[in-house]
């Protein structure tokens, strides 16, 4: 099966999407951007290829005539949670290797107790890894940085206390290995994790008819070749892709492509990333006609929310719903990244409570966005939000009231739950438009990841499955 693979790196999160030859999307992939950029781009790729392999796994089992529908369907999102498992618990396993590497060094031979309370916490770790991925918890962040960081750190926190021992001597071997072990690419053997992740939830609850379907099916997927026919990459890191020139599209084209695509009839769009804040004007092709950017600084963006996150000790994710809970929001002018936590401490020296404060910081975003989009020529027919931010559903709140009191509530607003992919949705689109043109870009897989190869040097794609 041909796919077409479109990459957005982002300053924060790196995207990656498949479509089929119809233009279908098959796969989707985001993770952490990382400092490897090689690495982030063949990790999400490698999501997006494992989100492949589930949809049609999730197809395959909706047209078996031998098992249950209700049931596969529970059991396939029990798989799923079951598979991630098997990769976090992978990732763990390396992270304790390394970790326990470190420790052996100068540092901590004369501290016993430090080893032994790292390896107690990376145990405990183990232990409850299964809650994380849990049908009926809801996830708190799909990286696994964010979630064993989370995780380490609150058990170095309640361990350095009731053992007497220094928070930072738990916490350094952490931050040393972390860093290493997301910039390795692991080779990933698709059917042999689901077929552990099925033996773990167990299939009894399939019936015997439905447990050898879903043998077949496993056996089925894990060898589908999945055939990489042409790339596009696009971002704000998009000149650090190691992609050939002709195989990189700009970001503002792309987004607005992936933003056409899904809801036709956008007009207007605003892209709020980590570093950059962009408003699209397209026509009905889906072609950009006019745009503006925020200049100089990340201010009103989502580098902005995470120091804000991070002064708070709060999850990125956390700053929406606060925010939502105020009930007298502050007056906040000033956006400005640099003095973000200095601002927020006087303001919370001065009493003024958390939410509120957050209220206000969202407000001022959102206005400098509106700012942007009235310069690029305002918001007309429907309007689509993009990019990162949109996942606040603070931000989504203000903007929706904002536009209501500017342009007036008769304007569709699309705030869609995976926004998030539309640059990377655009850059695959120019992929297969490069394919059907007969000018397919094409990259070879090096030790690090991918790597540009001009088209004559090959006569195959890349099957990164």
């Amino acid at each position: 099966m041909r796919v077409f693979v479109g990459i957005d790196l982002g300053s924060t999160t790196t995207k990656a999407v498949l479509l089929d030859e119809n233009g279908q999307i098959v796969g989707r992939g985001i993770t952490n951007s990382r400092s490897n950029y090689e690495v982030a781009c063949t990790v999400a790729r490698d999501e997006a290829t494992t989100s492949a392999r589930f949809n049609f796994l999730t197809r395959a089992l909706q047209e078996s005539k031998e098992s249950n529908a209700h049931a596969a369907r529970s059991f396939e999102l029990s798989l799923l949670g079951a598979f991630r498992l098997e990769l976090y618990l992978a990732e763990l396993s390396a992270l304790r290797e390394r970790m326990l590497e470190l420790l052996e060094g100068a540092r901590a031979r004369s501290n016993a107790s430090i080893h032994e309370a790292v390896s107690d916490i990376l145990s405990e770790m183990e232990q409850t890894a299964p809650s994380l991925f849990s049908q009926t918890e809801e996830r708190k962040s799909d990286f696994f940085r964010d979630l064993a960081g989370s995780a380490f750190l609150s058990a170095a926190e309640r361990i350095s206390h009731t053992r007497g021992l220094r928070f930072e001597a738990l916490v350094w071997p952490f931050d040393r290995a972390i860093l290493e072990i997301e910039t390795e690419v692991r080779a990933l053997d698709f059917q042999s994790v689901l077929s552990r992740a099925a033996r773990r939830i167990g299939v009894d609850e399939l019936g015997r008819e439905g447990q050898d379907a879903l043998a077949l099916v496993i056996e089925q997927i894990g060898k589908r070749h999945l055939e990489e026919a042409s790339f596009v990459g696009t971002g704000y890191g998009r000149q650090t892709l190691p992609f050939p020139k002709a195989a990189v599209r700009s970001e503002i084209l792309c987004h607005g492509r992936g933003a056409h695509y899904v809801f036709p009839d956008t007009r207007t769009l605003l892209d709020i990333g980590g570093q950059d804040t962009k408003a699209i004007q397209v026509n009905e092709h889906g072609v950009v006609t006019s745009f503006q950017m925020n200049d100089r600084c990340a201010a009103g963006c989502g580098r902005y929310l995470g120091y804000i996150a991070e002064e708070l000790s709060l999850g990125l994710h956390e700053l929406g719903p606060l925010a939502l809970k105020s009930s007298n929001p502050a007056r906040i002018n000033s956006t400005c990244t640099v003095f973000a936590g200095a601002e927020l401490r006087e303001r919370l020296g001065m009493g003024e409570h958390r939410e509120d404060i957050l209220a206000g910081l969202h407000r001022a975003i959102m206005l400098r966005a509106m700012s942007l989009l009235a310069r690029s020529g305002g918001v007309s027919q429907e309007f689509t939000f993009t990019g990162g931010v949109c996942k606040n559903e603070m931000a989504c709140r203000v903007l929706r009231e904002l536009v209501d009191e500017t342009y007036g509530k008769h304007l569709t607003i699309n705030i869609h739950p995976d926004s998030i992919y539309m640059g990377a949705l655009g850059a695959a689109l120019f992929a297969l438009d490069d394919w059907r043109a007969g000018r397919p870009q094409l990259l070879r897989v090096s030790q690090g990841g991918p790597s540009a190869v001009p088209e004559r040097e090959t006569g195959a794609c890349v099957n990164c499955a």
